[in-house]
Formats: C-alpha cells, structure tokens, sequence
C-alpha cells in the first residue's frame, strides 16, 4: 500500500526574471514586471512529499523530523532573504521561474532523500500561482 507523507514550509526571495541573450525591451515585453532591474520578491510556499510503503517495524513512511531538517539545511537555508540571481550558485546561469526553482529544489532533495520513495514538489509562487514537479 503506497501512502504519501507531506511538509509544509516556507521561504521568501527576490529574484528577477531575464534572458541575458535578449534585448531589454524583449525581456520587458515578455517577463513585465517580472523583469525589474532592480528585482522583486515573493513569500514561496513549499510543500514536498514523498510516496512510499509505509515500515512495518516503524510505522511511519518518512520521519517528518528528519525531512524537516533537511528542507531547511538544504532549501531554507540555501534561499530565505536571498536574491536567488546574485546570491545562490543555483541560479547564477538558470532564469530563476518558479518552473526552474521547483525543478531545482527537487533535484537538491532528491540527492538527499532515498530514491526508493517518489518525490514531488509543489512550490507556490502567490497563493495563485504555483507549479508542480515530480522529477518526469
């Protein structure tokens, strides 16, 4: 029986969407606001979770502890008040789209987590906009 466990979690960051091989006045046109040189931010909300078969001997799928302490070392900590263009490795070539930060956290959390349990990523951007990400 597969069962999915979730956690919940948050983090805010300014990033400014640009693609550096386009003019500025296509970059303006096809990111708006998006594109401010000067950068904006959001309040991102992250859900991750993870499907597996529940242990017998513990009964838990995943120890929601432990998955707490690493999405914080390793998403928290890497992206809270950060400028994701200037301050983070990840996005310093990568156009920092809510598609691309939740592809990327995943690929983090997917270096960390057994892969005998699937992991998806859902990453809100407003309370409207979000994306999802399973690694397919």
């Amino acid at each position: 029986m597969e069962i999915s466990v979730s956690r919940k979690t948050h983090f805010n960051a300014a990033h400014r969407l640009n693609v550096d091989s386009w003019s500025d006045e296509k970059n303006k046109l096809y990111f708006g606001p998006c594109n401010n040189k000067n950068y904006h931010g959001h309040n991102y909300d992250l859900i991750v979770t993870l499907t597996g078969e529940i242990d017998k001997e513990t009964g838990y799928l995943f120890d929601l502890k432990i998955l707490n302490e690493i999405i914080k070392q390793e998403i928290e900590n890497k992206f809270d008040h950060k400028n994701l263009n200037l301050d983070t490795e990840e996005f310093k070539e990568l156009n920092p789209t809510a598609e691309n930060i939740a592809a990327t956290i995943w690929q983090i959390l997917r270096n960390k987590i057994d892969t005998k349990l699937k992991l998806k990523i859902i990453l809100y951007e407003t309370e409207r906009n979000f994306v999802e990400y399973n690694g397919y």
